[in-house]
């Protein structure tokens, strides 16, 4: 069996533009090679429209979809899920900068 280590103080780097993972799946995994959405759909078993949700950024990537994505594609379940989970935790932290800012 194969652990990851995760440090307790891990962090993203900041400069790092931020992307969807959708965005990330549309653009780096589809288009290159000349993947169209409904032939991922036909491949993972998830529906056209879940697969255009996600890539508008209205859908997360959870764990379900993450494994059916690593079952057709090189990246593994977890490289989604992280994706995901920075992506999120960017998007908490902005509205919470944006909150702290407005009182």
């Amino acid at each position: 069996m194969c652990l990851i280590n995760i440090h307790p103080l891990m962090d993203f780097d900041a400069s790092e533009l931020l992307r969807s993972p959708g965005d990330v799946l549309l653009n780096d995994h589809l288009r290159p090679r000349i993947m169209s959405i409904a032939w991922l759909a036909r491949r993972t078993g998830i529906s056209v429209s879940s697969l255009r949700q996600i890539t508008r950024g209205e859908r997360r990537i959870n764990a379900e979809f993450a494994f059916r994505l690593s079952c057709v594609m090189d990246p593994t379940p977890a490289y989604w899920l992280v994706l995901q989970a920075r992506y999120d935790l960017a998007r908490v932290g902005a509205e919470h900068d944006a909150r702290r800012r407005g009182k």
